[in-house]
């Protein structure tokens, strides 16, 4: 008798393709099967709205490690799911106001002019045009000179934490989710971000290089939260283009999981064409493959992400109770 796929009676895509192909796990069909079976319940997971707004800076001070993709990514998927998000691009390249369609021209209001004093949040942001629920602040080459402007400013350490503060307390919308996406370094706008928010989300690639510089990203973070920011907490570490047949990623990965286990996602992003491609038709990889392995990888560190916010949420409140 044939295992039915849903109370009709019929099969799924998924099963459909296992029955063709097999139980190979090496096949293209067991491979196919494995996708249409995680997008079928990725389809069915339900996101949950965190008891409070949950404020995510996205930081490796190493490019190139899917800082910027992770950010893009995880917010797509979680307003995919449902939720209101809101993503803020502190990177003078912009490259997230590319990927989620909004204009960053030199010129046009972005998050340049939010910590300098001339505009407010709601002045300069934007809806992304796949999604009714992501706003978008956006960046500019304008931004590039702000560490040396800002330098000499009274409290500016914490000029992007008052507007973001004032954001949220005046917005007709309760926002859900708040992420940060740094530049990659460890100056003053990146000092801004973490300041600003309550966690931390650290993409690590898959490679020994990329833990090299972890140490110092770490060590900075301490300082932050020494200095600034007390309740700061690195929340969630997400391991980028991974290779599952290669020994290095796995290594790589089991070596970073041994040593933050609490923090570290099961999930593990891919790398695919698709994932690079996206950006350069002004989406992100969510909406531009939605069942492509980097997109079902996303929405699964989104959904792991998002399941951990009564943990994490708890553990800051601690936080700010002793300090």
């Amino acid at each position: 008798m044939a295992e039915q796929g849903n109370v009709s009676g019929m099969e799924s895509a998924a099963q459909t393709i296992q029955r063709i192909f097999g139980g190979d796990t090496e096949t293209l069909g067991a491979e196919i099967a494995d996708e249409s079976s995680r997008y079928e319940q990725l389809r069915q997971a339900v996101f949950t709205k965190p008891a409070s707004t949950r404020r995510l800076a996205v930081a490796n001070q190493k490019g190139g490690v899917g800082k910027t993709t992770t950010a893009v990514n995880v917010a797509a998927a979680m307003a995919q799911g449902g939720l209101q998000v809101l993503v803020i691009d502190m990177d003078p390249q912009g490259n997230a106001s590319t990927a989620l369609g909004v204009n960053h021209t030199s010129g046009v209001p972005s998050v340049y002019d939010v910590i300098e004093g001339r505009n407010t949040i709601a002045e300069v942001m934007q809806p992304c045009p796949d999604y009714d629920n992501l706003d978008v602040v956006p960046a500019s080459i304008d931004l590039s000179g702000a560490d040396l402007e800002l330098a000499d400013m009274p409290n500016r350490n914490n000029l992007l934490r008052e507007k973001l503060d004032e954001f949220l307390a005046q917005s007709d919308k309760h926002y859900d989710y708040v992420f940060v996406d740094c530049p990659p370094s460890l100056g003053l706008l990146v000092i801004n971000a973490m300041c600003a928010v309550n966690e931390m989300l650290i993409p690590i690639q898959a490679e020994y290089y990329a833990l090299e510089g972890l140490g110092q990203l770490i060590n900075t973070i301490g300082l932050v939260q020494q200095n600034f920011n007390p309740a700061l907490l690195v929340s969630t570490m997400l391991v980028t283009m991974y290779d599952k047949r290669t020994l290095l990623s796995q290594q790589v990965y089991a070596e970073v999981k041994n040593h933050y286990p609490s923090i570290v996602l099961d999930t593990t992003i891919p790398r695919t064409v698709k994932v690079s491609e996206a950006p350069s038709f002004f989406q992100s990889v969510i909406k531009y493959d939605p069942r492509g392995k980097g997109a079902l990888a996303y929405c699964e560190a989104a959904l792991e992400i998002n399941n951990r916010s009564n943990v994490v949420l708890e553990t800051i409140d601690m936080r700010r109770n002793e300090n």
